[in-house]
């Protein structure tokens, strides 16, 4: 039976070319479905029935870790594959736990991407060589998370909806209708975040967003 995958990622050049590299592998992979956002991930998880997602970690609307943990809410027996342009050990490391089972970047992604499938889809991990050296030191040091890393977990799914929307620039007004939620709702969670990363200023909501991999700009 085929493996099917469902690529996510906002810059159709990057889909088109992760979906030539499966489509000339030869191997038993089929692309069901593609998206530029996590909402539309999420659409496409309850309209198709998709083995493999590939999520682009800093996607707008939804990013890819937040789409990742509510997949496996959703849709539990589907693995994922995070991509990004970043390769820190503390984003890799949240990635991996919320749920994800391998991570690519984008300048070799095309490279590993089918043997990442497979890997992912026979229930194993697969990481890109250039980032899998410091997962086993931390391993062996005995290191789970990094700080950063411990500090994005303590956010409740939608605070880190919240952040990103903010840091993309949306009003508490917009982040409110985008969320079917008050206004209020909105503001009590901002406070929130402000106590939890001892964060008060936008511009420093928008920084720590951005280098977590919670939004990107």
């Amino acid at each position: 039976m085929s493996i099917r995958v469902a690529i996510a990622d906002d810059h159709p050049v990057v889909r088109d070319g992760l979906r030539m590299t499966i489509e000339r592998s030869g191997k038993d992979i089929v692309v069901v479905g593609e998206a530029s956002d996590g909402m539309e991930v999420l659409k496409i998880a309850k309209a198709k029935r998709a083995d493999v997602f590939i999520l682009d970690i800093m996607m707008p609307n939804m990013n890819g870790i937040e789409t990742a943990r509510e997949l496996a809410k959703t849709v539990p027996a589907a693995k994922a594959i995070m991509l990004s342009l970043h390769d820190t050990k503390a984003l890799v490391e949240e990635a991996l736990a919320a749920g994800a089972r391998g991570y690519l970047t984008k300048e070799t992604a095309t490279q590993h991407v089918v043997d990442a499938i497979s890997e992912v889809h026979a229930g194993h991990y697969y990481l890109s060589p250039s980032i899998s050296h410091f997962i086993v030191e931390d391993v062996l040091k005995g290191k789970k998370y990094a700080r950063k890393a411990r500090r994005a977990l303590a956010l409740t799914g939608q605070e880190r909806k919240v952040l990103q929307l903010i840091a993309e620039g949306h009003s508490n007004k917009e982040v409110a209708a985008m969320l079917d939620v008050s206004v209020n709702t909105i503001h009590t969670h901002r406070n929130h975040l402000a106590v939890k990363l001892d964060i008060h200023k936008l511009a420093d909501f928008v920084r720590y967003a951005v280098k977590t991999g919670i939004a990107a700009l």
